[in-house]
């Protein structure tokens, strides 16, 4: 049997290049990019961390709205390091919750789609 190697979520956006912006500001390269014959901008991106995280954008083909629910859980080794640095790069945080399931702390954060992260530890 063939194991599973990793699972890459596809994300609807507006605009990938917007989609792009804020992902980098999170700690994101972009490895690929698609823009279609007689277009400027890219329709569709993969984006991945020096980590191995893995994330896809697509522009949506609809104005379908994000899953209000939805929330992507980004983990990474320092918490108050991570919010302090997205904050500077001008990405609205909230402020640090510890949950009994996070006790080093995790935030909420929105992506320009409506889409939730949470950063939270490993």
């Amino acid at each position: 049997m063939n194991a599973l190697r990793s699972l890459v979520p596809l994300l609807p956006v507006r605009r990938v290049p917007a989609s792009i912006a804020f992902y980098e500001k999170l700690g994101f390269r972009v490895g690929n990019t698609f823009v279609p014959p007689d277009e400027t901008e890219p329709s569709w991106a993969w984006l991945a961390s020096e980590n191995g995280a893995q994330l896809m954008v697509g522009r949506a083909e609809s104005a379908a709205r994000p899953f209000e629910e939805l929330l992507l859980y980004v983990y990474v080794d320092d918490v108050e390091a991570k919010r302090s640095e997205l904050v500077s790069a001008g990405i609205e945080a909230g402020e640090i919750a510890r949950p009994f399931y996070a006790p080093r702390g995790e935030f909420r954060i929105v992506d320009p789609d409506g889409y939730g992260l949470m950063i939270t530890h490993t």
